[in-house]
């Protein structure tokens, strides 16, 4: 006799359907071995099940696999179930309703073929398999994609550089939901223009009170995209100044990074901090701070910010990059790459990850792989100038003075005529012998648009050294501490003085330096000299002009990285994803 097919007796519920129910209550644990149980009955007895109801149980099989995280076997559960619902659509084409009411709520409620190709999708790029999710998000006719699916498609497209495919994407996202403000950011970053974006929103900013803002938010982050950080740092400072969006963590995450960007960097932490004090579960944007304060010499602020940030997440990539910040700060190398490493693998798109280990394969003497990661880099964050400058740096440290040149008169046509990129060419133009006096214009330049600016004060007096103009150095290093403090600017104030004999103030400045950065060895050997008495030496202002560059990136690459070989293992961490 063949066993009777498990279907409810009089109005009693189908066993899928109990499945159906846990799936929809959210036992995952518990719809993943029934459904185990019951599939493998289906495989020994064909009749046992109807096609529809196998078609079910493969889903909500799938889904649970895929809240385990068990990705590559929910794809494969995935691509059974879909195989199973075009067989289950011939079938019913061929054969005619049989008019059981029973059937009709079972074909009603069955899993959506779109939204099990959403899920595949999603499986294949937690995979990292994003062709494949491409792919499979493609086969969707237009007419039947979700704003999700668009979303999704949108990112994708935009990953793989394909830019009008992406722009399409995102913009029906807004046609289907115009508040999406995030497919609004992603347009913006595809250098639509913001009146265009506007326009798609300003029927529901008409219909909707208090949403006036929104056109003004669209606006500043037209200028964030577009890299004219003044007008985006006043534009966000309006919207936060009015008192329904005052204290919003995104504005004051969004401003942190601004400054950072336009080279302030108290104005950064002091906005960054404030985004924290109000949200302590904060995790956007600490890479940035973490680094910041590294570069301040607060090692042991970012251990703490490291260490809280993993307690609230290591799937992100931000306090592995905190971490690594720490490492780099520290001169261990091989593990800030580690870290920057697991950071990438976390999130292939963090910038801040990127630089790290760029950074880190450069002070290891691993040129040319630095190089890739900083053209990486430069490619997610455009409007990034410290991106431009890592991969200069690498040039310049591989004696390429031609592509060095290059890459920083592209940066100062592209990204325009301030302070920074005046900096960054002038810091080329100090390499080469020829190109001395244009170096000095073009610090000159910078420091009439801003008399403050750190790197410009520190390259020009680099150049001061060279010419042994101590006095005019020493004038131009007490302006620009009159307003701040700046542990690399009294290092090199120490060391003027030192030329010019003033051996006590020079001992003061050292100290000083040291007060705000107990790790900065030049001031250290400089303070050390003083104090045993000795006579200044042309070698002594050679070696401390050598590290006249304010970045605090450079470190010693002898003996300084005792984790070699503990880290050496984990080589297969340091390729690109």
């Amino acid at each position: 006799i063949p066993p009777r097919p498990l279907r409810p007796a009089g109005g009693s519920m189908s066993v899928v359907e109990h499945v159906r129910e846990m799936a929809a209550a959210g036992l995952h644990s518990n719809v993943r071995l029934l459904s185990g149980l019951l599939l493998t009955m289906s495989g020994n007895n064909p009749e046992l099940f109807s096609p529809s109801q196998k078609y079910q149980l493969l889903v909500y099989h799938a889904d649970s696999l895929f809240h385990d995280k068990e990705y590559r076997n929910a794809v494969s559960k995935y691509t059974m179930a879909l195989q199973q619902k075009k067989a289950l659509s011939k079938t019913s084409k061929v054969r005619p309703s049989t008019g059981n009411a029973a059937s009709t709520p079972q074909s009603q409620c069955l899993p959506s073929e779109i939204e099990v190709k959403y899920k595949m999708a999603e499986c294949y790029t937690m995979l990292k398999q994003d062709k494949d999710a491409i792919a499979i998000l493609d086969g969707i006719p237009s007419r039947q994609r979700t704003p999700k699916i668009n979303m999704m498609l949108a990112n994708l497209y935009k990953k793989a550089g394909q830019e009008r495919s992406s722009v399409t994407s995102y913009k029906e996202v807004l046609r289907q939901c115009p508040l999406a403000l995030d497919a609004i950011l992603g347009l913006l970053s595809l250098s639509v223009k913001g009146a265009e974006v506007a326009s798609m929103t300003i029927n529901i900013i008409q219909s909707i009170p208090n949403l006036d803002w929104l056109s003004v938010w669209i606006k500043a982050y037209a200028f964030v995209h577009t890299g004219d950080n003044t007008r985006a740092i006043n534009t966000i400072c309006s919207l936060e100044k009015k008192s329904l969006l005052r204290d919003n963590v995104d504005l004051l995450g969004s401003l942190a990074d601004l400054y950072f960007r336009a080279g302030d960097n108290k104005n950064s932490i002091l906005k960054f901090e404030q985004a924290q004090m109000l949200d302590p579960y904060l995790i956007k944007g600490m890479d940035v701070y973490g680094y910041l304060l590294a570069r301040e010499g607060r090692l042991e602020d970012v251990e703490n910010l490291g260490c809280r940030l993993f307690n609230i997440s290591d799937q992100h990539a931000e306090p592995w990059v905190v971490s690594g910040c720490h490492s780099f700060y520290s001169k261990r190398y091989s593990r800030a790459l580690y870290l920057g490493a697991k950071a990438i693998q976390l999130n292939s798109n963090s910038v801040q990850a990127l630089l790290l280990k760029g950074a880190a394969l450069r002070n290891m003497g691993r040129v040319q792989e630095a190089i890739i990661h900083f053209r990486e880099a430069i490619r997610l964050a455009p409007c990034r100038l410290d991106c431009y400058e890592g991969l200069i740096e690498c040039y310049l440290a591989s004696n390429s003075i031609r592509e060095a040149m290059v890459m920083a008169n592209n940066v100062y046509k592209t990204l325009g005529a301030n302070a920074q990129t005046l900096t960054l060419l002038a810091t080329v133009c100090l390499e080469d012998p020829v190109t001395q006096e244009k170096a000095k214009t073009l610090l000159d330049k910078a420091l009439t648009q801003r008399p403050d600016y750190i790197k410009a004060v520190v390259k020009k007096a680099e150049l001061l050294s060279r010419e042994q103009k101590y006095e005019d150095g020493i004038a131009l290093l007490r302006n620009a501490l009159a307003n701040q403090s700046d542990c690399v600017l009294h290092r090199i104030l120490g060391d003027f003085l030192v030329a010019v004999n003033e051996y006590q103030e020079a001992m003061d400045q050292y100290s000083i330096a040291l007060s705000l950065d107990p790790n900065d060895q030049k001031s250290l050997e400089g303070l050390q000299k003083m104090e045993k008495e000795e006579s200044p030496t042309d070698a002594t202002q050679e070696e401390d002009v050598d590290d006249m560059e304010g970045s605090g990136e450079e470190g010693d690459l002898e003996g300084s990285d005792s984790e070699a070989a503990q880290w050496a293992d984990q080589e297969q961490w340091f390729g690109m994803q």
